[in-house]
């Protein structure tokens, strides 16, 4: 038994509060026990007694009572307070499972979006990987091709042609046939790339490229060696007739003009042919062969083809041994000025002078311009020579100035690729400052053939040069366009007759055209300057003629700038004259 009365409850019993039960009373039992017998006065006192004990004990039960009510109340309270706070705890849980599960929820998605952002640039950087290695790729098969390939033309290169030709052989030697090698150079080509610029001059290549794909077989090779030069190999040839057919429509084909950038170019082609077995058994002696005539079909008179001979090869060898020497030529100062002077016909005094280009070479001695510069030409060196004797010929002029033996003019031939040349301007001015040298002193010469390759381009460099003073002549007139039109048109002060006209003026057609050069020449105000006079009677037909001016043999050899400058010292300026006989 507990204090509070109630029994102890077992543990398998029902877990119910621990509020103590108030304990129901019987009045009548109370009374009974407490009322005595009414018959009796003692009875009735201490029935009073008893009541009233009976009476306290009830109101002492009724405290108790209200003390328990008290406490049970309290109790509730509790068990209220409990079951609240039990309920504000189950809010809270509720509460921090809910923020839980949604922050579970958010990191979660978080997650699910950090893998999808990994996943996305893994497959991004799958595709990069990819797409490098197809770059990687096309890269290397771009530099596989671009080593056996011209990368302007995009035909085969030196590489790739050999071995294309080496198979070429092996196929005509197991079956029994033969093969022809094409050695091809552009003539004219440098021109057109000096003048117009490399850009017109890489698309004139590209075009010429072009048409020599479509006039071969696709078995056939088409390569370009460098530069001009283009290398065509047929296979499989059979009569000669046939092979020369073929090389003739080649040759028309790539020689028929060109429309680039509004230009139109006239180009020529050398063809050098050599054959299998005949000229060679290997790719290397066909190719010296093929060019060997190649430059002979160039000695020829350009812009045809010639078939190998034995010959050939002596010449190649020397060509090939000339060319070096002259480039180093001017390092090894090799080159030297000689003067011819010119003369008024009519008093003999010197008026001028002509530079002369000479070679002193070390193992044949001294070579005229004939002997060297056909090669010059062929080996890109004419630009070189010619700045080389412009600028000696005006220091030397300058000199004379300075020692008082000043003449009128000094001419100077200009090649075509100096005067097409885009910086040709800006290098005449340098040398014009540089040595001091007066414009008016100096006399360019140009043939006509140079005049006339590009019209626009050359009225607009000899206004410029009439403008500085520089003097401009026509070089070997009669010979090339003698075009009446372009002499209205060019500023030209004058007209040199070509050596030719004059050694048979005194004949037929030629003595008409030399009258008729006068004539023009006089009317026009041009000086007239006859070249080549070598003997009495050609200048006394001159002279009776009304030329003006003439140099020749008969008049005074060229000599060097020493013995030119005692001539000018022994003769006053007065008496600075030739034996006119």
């Amino acid at each position: 038994m507990r204090k509070d009365g109630s029994k102890h409850r077992d543990s398998g019993a029902d877990q119910t509060p621990l509020i103590p039960e108030p304990q129901k009373m019987d009045p009548a039992s109370d009374v009974a026990q407490a009322s005595p017998s009414p018959s009796s006065p003692a009875l009735s006192q201490g029935s009073d007694l008893a009541s009233r004990e009976v009476s306290a004990e009830a109101r002492e039960s009724a405290v108790k009572m209200r003390e328990r009510t008290a406490d049970m109340r309290e109790f509730a309270a509790k068990v209220r307070e409990a079951e609240a706070s039990s309920r504000e705890s189950a809010s809270s849980a509720r509460e921090k499972i809910n923020a839980d599960k949604e922050d579970l929820q958010n990191a979660l998605e978080e997650h699910v979006t950090r893998l999808r952002d990994v996943n996305k640039r893994l497959v991004i950087a799958n595709v990069n990987a990819q797409i490098l290695t197809d770059q990687l790729q096309q890269a290397k098969t771009q530099m596989a091709h671009l080593a056996h390939h011209d990368y302007l033309t995009n035909l085969p290169n030196r590489i790739q042609l050999e071995d294309n030709l080496t198979q070429a052989i092996k196929f005509a030697k197991r079956h029994g046939t033969k093969l022809a090698l094409l050695f091809m150079d552009l003539d004219r080509f440098k021109v057109v790339n000096d003048s117009l610029g490399h850009d017109i001059g890489d698309q004139l290549l590209q075009a010429v490229a072009q048409r020599l794909r479509t006039s071969v077989r696709d078995s056939d090779t088409v390569s370009r060696q460098g530069g001009d030069e283009f290398i065509v190999v047929l296979t499989d040839v059979g009569r000669l007739d046939e092979l020369v057919t073929s090389v003739k429509k080649i040759h028309h084909i790539v020689t028929e003009p060109y429309v680039i950038a509004q230009h139109v170019l006239h180009i020529g082609a050398s063809i050098g042919i050599s054959l299998y077995p005949d000229d060679g058994a290997d790719d290397e002696t066909l190719l010296r062969h093929a060019d060997a005539a190649m430059y002979a079909a160039k000695e020829g008179g350009r812009d045809n083809y010639a078939f190998f001979e034995n010959a050939m090869n002596e010449r190649a060898v020397a060509r090939r041994q000339m060319e070096a020497s002259l480039r180093e030529a001017i390092a090894r100062n090799e080159f030297v000025l000689h003067y011819q002077a010119q003369h008024d016909l009519k008093t003999g005094i010197i008026t001028g002078a002509e530079a002369l280009i000479r070679w002193r070479h070390p193992v044949d001695g001294l070579l005229y311009p004939a002997g060297f510069l056909p090669f010059a030409q062929e080996c890109g060196a004419m630009l070189p020579i010619g700045r080389w004797v412009l600028r000696n010929a005006c220091e030397q002029t300058r000199r004379w100035e300075d020692e008082g033996l000043t003449i009128d003019v000094i001419a100077v031939n200009l090649s075509a690729p100096e005067f097409e040349s885009n910086d040709f301007l800006q290098y005449l001015l340098t040398v014009l400052h540089e040595t001091g040298m007066a414009p008016h002193r100096l006399e360019l010469e140009l043939t006509e053939s140079v005049l006339m390759r590009d019209c626009e381009a050359t009225v607009q460099k000899l206004n410029t040069l009439r403008s500085l003073g520089v003097r401009v002549a026509v070089d070997d007139f009669g010979t090339g366009y003698s075009s009446l039109s372009y002499l209205k048109r060019f500023s030209i002060d004058t007209l040199k007759i070509d050596r030719s006209f004059v050694s048979d003026a005194r004949s037929g057609i030629d003595e008409i055209l030399v009258d008729a050069v006068i004539t023009i020449g006089n009317r026009m105000q041009h000086q007239v300057i006859a070249e080549g006079i070598e003997t009495a009677e050609q200048l006394e037909y001159l002279r009776a003629h009304q030329c003006t001016t003439g140099q020749g043999f008969h008049l005074g050899e060229p000599v060097n700038a020493d013995d030119f400058t005692r001539m000018l010292k022994t003769h006053s300026q007065d008496q600075r004259r030739a034996p006119l006989i």
